[in-house]
């Protein structure tokens, strides 16, 4: 019997370290098909199947007393569900500060998203100065 210098147990090591690299790996792989779509403020029709979700990204202006509201007329909620968001500082250039707000799509249909950046928020909150809007036709299909 002829001694290779690798001890079964090394051997057996070296196995276990491959199979859990590999089962990393597909992880990395599956959770990047399964992850939320994002789609940014240029992204102007959005089409999705029903039960996807989905983000919008926009730049988070928190610090100058803005922030980012679903404005009216809301989506038809048959078709679109707000879920929440979430800010991520930093990010590569030209991100920056971001912030993610996150939507699922009900059923079949087709409705308008349409976002506000503003300070106060009330009536009349699209007139005010520094206030932006951003418009979105969603398809679900």
């Amino acid at each position: 019997m002829e001694h290779s210098g690798i001890s079964r147990g090394t051997r057996t090591l070296v196995i276990v370290v491959a199979i859990t690299a590999l089962l990393i790996a597909l992880h990395s792989v599956f959770s990047q098909l399964s992850a939320p779509e994002v789609y940014d403020a240029d992204d102007t029709e959005i089409a999705v199947s029903p039960g996807d979700r989905f983000s919008v990204r926009v730049t988070d202006d928190s610090a100058g007393g803005y922030r980012w509201i679903i404005a009216e007329p809301r989506p038809d909620p048959a078709v679109l569900k707000a879920t929440g968001g979430h800010r991520a500082t930093g990010g590569p250039p030209p991100a920056g500060p971001a912030r993610y707000l996150a939507f699922e799509a009900v059923r079949t249909g087709r409705t308008d998203l349409r976002l506000l950046r503003c300070r106060r928020c009330g009536p009349g909150a699209a007139d005010e100065a520094g206030a932006r809007s951003l418009n979105f036709r969603v398809t679900v299909g």
